[in-house]
């Protein structure tokens, strides 16, 4: 079972929540292809400015997969401006472990995650990619600190 990070934005992150499916475009394939029925996904969502309010990188929740990956060209996520009329076509279908409500402020998790080597320069580890595999041990930390009470 591999773990993997899923890098979104809080629309697309709200579609995985309710419509229970992720995608990527066609360019991650090989990312995506490597996903097996059996993994588990936690949604990242990035820093979104709404008014003059700051809602911080967060984690949205954690997901079972459920399907290999197929294709669907139907418009249900919202691309970022640079991605132009993106649909995200390769998809996989998840069902929900535990969502994170509300949802958990990923710079509060820097110090303890592996796969962050560079922790003044973390967001390097996500930038310019739509998933990536994280250890087991950065898995089970997330989901402890998500059984924590948060305001």
């Amino acid at each position: 079972m591999t773990r993997w990070l899923a890098i979104s934005n809080r629309e697309n992150s709200d579609v995985v929540i309710r419509k229970h499916v992720w995608g990527v475009p066609k360019r991650y394939a090989n990312t995506i292809g490597r996903v097996q029925p059996g993994d588990t996904v936690l949604v990242y969502v990035g820093q979104k400015i709404v008014d003059r309010d700051v809602l911080p990188p967060a984690l949205t929740g954690a997901f079972a997969v459920t399907s290999g990956v197929y294709e669907d060209t139907s418009r249900i996520f919202t691309a970022p401006q640079k991605l132009g009329d993106e649909v995200f076509p390769l998809r996989i279908t998840l069902k929900p472990i535990k969502l994170f409500d509300p949802p958990m402020e990923f710079k509060q998790l820097l110090e303890h995650l592996q796969f962050i080597t560079n922790k003044q320069q973390w967001s390097g580890h996500l930038r310019g990619k739509a998933m990536r595999e994280i250890p087991e041990e950065d898995y089970a930390y997330i989901m402890q600190a998500a059984e924590t009470p948060r305001d």
